[in-house]
């Protein structure tokens, strides 16, 4: 029976996938007298077999070695395609964590999209969506991943413009669709670069094939950039993060995953292609520089914000920036719990953000306050994720960064200081919308304010027991690809220091928090110093309007270039042809007469012209060669 449910892991991903066809007569409006609901119970259902089935196939795994299923999909003389599965405490790992989350998002959703007449499209859209994502958690071919990883542009698409009659909403879904299609595009040219080198469509060969690689250094390192595009895109790093803070614009269920889940998949594939990036020292700077910048920007993005999910949002981009980091030195278990630890606690932030929302209809936090005695689950599920984020012992993003800092690592200065600052940041911000939101006098909007119903309040609460235990894992994760040694005592003394220096700014991040002026939506500061920082922060650095005065602005005047050339150039090129047809046709006609002596006639001219052009050119030709013999 083990045997069974492994060899045939491959299949759960489909659950979702049948979970989503199976809602279609709902979505599609084909059933109307039972309401929507019967297909998201479908979807629950499938959802949830897939669930336990790879709970049952994780636990087996334990006792074996990994597996690699191969699938030949495509053979042409000397090309074969194939698919490849693997099967790993890994693998299916990340599996667990994908059907774990989408379960309790897809039940929470039961009681945040309850009066939605599209619930069934909702449905439709996340079994799809946690489908590709299953596949990517599985997946050990470079060819299947990113065809997974477009199927998660298109569902990312879908579900953010889900309320497409909002102008706002299809905004934002063209926005992330495009967004992601540049590093896509990116990612597709060294994938095919990769593979026309020989290193094959798998990613269990890229290591053995990196340590024999031929290829130049200019070579690898473009290699090496181009595959770290389509991650950038897909986790939100600079330049491409503005995507998922316009992401926000769609239902909250989607963004538990997508701020969990989705982004981890682009990190998670970035993981697997980490020997690749050790062939040049120029791509993994590149990846530290991306990682660092995005980390520490938009963690003072998200201080100005006063959407409690864009808050949150940023903050995603920001640990995904540290993933970054992770790879780039080539610390792949510290990548690994990194995503873990996030995810988890990310989640059960936006379950609770998303509690608050269906609450009070309303998501600015300078006009809510006083929800801690209204809402007890909702505010412990904040706290608990809070302190999932930040090195708070015993949580579990200490013991994370306790494994990165006090082990065998040759880690430098400026990697504690991003560490502190970041985990300083994310402290100050949590705090202050804790306040905001939870411990701050009652508004308007919020005097009452029930607690969620129970589809909402059950998973919030399986999840904060799950973040709870999360520091299980950095404790007993075993060391499945990192070439070095964790837990082991540095030989640099700053390192003695490293966690107490943690701790201290997460404590004096949280104190700073508690003690800086709460300012309400209409409050502004009136220092000039301190307006120019707030609007820098809360208008995302001006990057958007950078981009418009740049990139925007260079392909809107290709644009009209183009447009201009088509329509003088190339039309006036192909009117002028139609047209010289037209006249010629219309004077020609007039010689069908039906005379023959004009027939006649018109050969006769016409011979005596061809005659008169080559006698005449002869004769050219015979005076310029008497007239070079008399000049002689």
């Amino acid at each position: 029976m083990s045997d069974f449910l492994l060899e045939h892991c491959w299949f759960i991903p489909f659950y979702s996938l049948i979970g989503s066809f199976l809602t279609l007569p709902w979505s599609m409006r084909i059933v109307r007298r039972t309401g929507p609901r019967p297909a998201a119970y479908f979807n629950l259902l499938m959802t949830t077999i897939g669930f336990i089935h790879g709970s049952i196939a994780f636990y087996f795994i334990w006792q074996r070695q990994t597996e690699q299923l191969v699938f030949h999909w495509l053979q042409v003389a000397d090309l074969d395609l194939t698919l490849s599965i693997e099967l790993s405490p890994v693998s299916l790992g990340a599996l667990e964590v994908v059907t774990g989350i989408g379960l309790l998002a897809q039940i929470y959703a039961l009681g945040y999209m309850e009066k939605d007449w599209s619930l069934a499209r909702f449905y439709s859209l996340m079994g799809f969506f946690e489908a590709a994502l299953g596949g990517i958690a599985l997946s050990d071919s470079l060819f299947l991943s990113y065809a997974l990883l477009e199927m998660l542009t298109l569902s990312t698409y879908l579900l953010v413009g889900f309320w497409y009659a909002q102008p706002l909403v299809v905004t934002a879904a063209r926005d992330a669709f495009l967004t992601k299609r540049v590093g896509d595009i990116i990612l597709l040219m060294g994938l095919v670069a990769l593979s026309s080198y020989g290193a094959g469509l798998s990613f269990s060969q890229l290591e053995n094939w990196a340590a024999t690689s031929p290829l130049a250094p200019l070579t690898a390192t473009l290699v090496g950039l181009s595959l770290i595009a389509g991650p950038t895109g897909k986790c939100a790093q600079f330049p491409l993060n503005l995507w998922l803070d316009e992401a926000m614009e769609g239902p909250n269920p989607a963004g538990i995953m997508r701020n969990s889940i989705v982004v981890s998949a682009g990190a998670y594939v970035l993981i697997k292609l980490q020997p690749v990036f050790t062939l040049s020292p120029i791509a993994s700077d590149v990846l530290i520089a991306i990682g660092a910048i995005t980390a520490i920007g938009t963690s003072l993005i998200a201080l100005a914000q006063i959407d409690i999910k864009r808050t949150l949002c940023h903050s995603t981009s920001a640990y995904l920036g540290l993933v970054f980091i992770a790879v780039g030195l080539g610390h792949v278990d510290i990548a690994f719990l990194l995503l873990l630890t996030h995810g988890v606690a990310k989640a059960l932030l936006f379950m609770s953000a998303g509690s608050i929302i269906m609450t009070t209809s309303n998501q600015n936090i300078t006009e809510l306050g006083g929800l801690w005695s209204r809402m007890p689950a909702t505010t412990s599920a904040f706290v608990v994720g809070s302190s999932g984020l930040i090195a708070l012992m015993p949580m579990g993003m200490f013991w994370t960064w306790q494994r990165w800092l006090n082990g065998s690592w040759n880690v430098d200065w400026w990697l504690l200081g991003v560490l502190l600052f970041v985990n300083f940041l994310s402290a100050v911000n949590l705090t202050r919308v804790f306040r905001l939101v939870f411990l701050s006098q009652a508004q308007s909007k919020t005097r009452r304010s029930p607690e969620v119903p129970w589809p909402m309040a059950l998973p919030m609460v399986v999840l904060t027991v799950i973040v709870l235990l999360t520091p299980l894992a950095p404790i007993r994760w075993p060391l499945w690809l990192s070439p070095t040694t964790p837990l082991a005592n540095s030989d640099r003394a700053i390192f003695q220091y490293a966690i107490p220096l943690l701790v201290a700014s997460s404590l004096f991040g949280c104190m700073m928090g508690a003690t800086l002026e709460l300012r309400r939506s209409w409050a502004r500061p009136t220092q000039l110093y301190l307006r120019f920082f707030q609007d820098l922060f809360a208008y995302d650095f001006y990057i958007d309007k950078i981009y418009n005065f740049t990139v925007v602005w260079l392909v809107a005047s290709l644009s009209k270039l183009t447009s201009w050339f088509d329509r003088y150039v190339i039309d006036g090129v192909v009117n002028f042809v139609s047209l010289a047809t037209i006249f010629g046709g219309n004077a020609l006609k007039y010689n069908v007469s039906g005379q023959s002596q004009f027939y006649l006639l018109t050969i006769v001219l016409g011979v005596s012209f061809l005659l008169w052009s080559v006698l005449s050119g002869q004769w050219t030709i015979v005076t310029n060669y008497w007239s070079s013999l008399l000049s002689q």
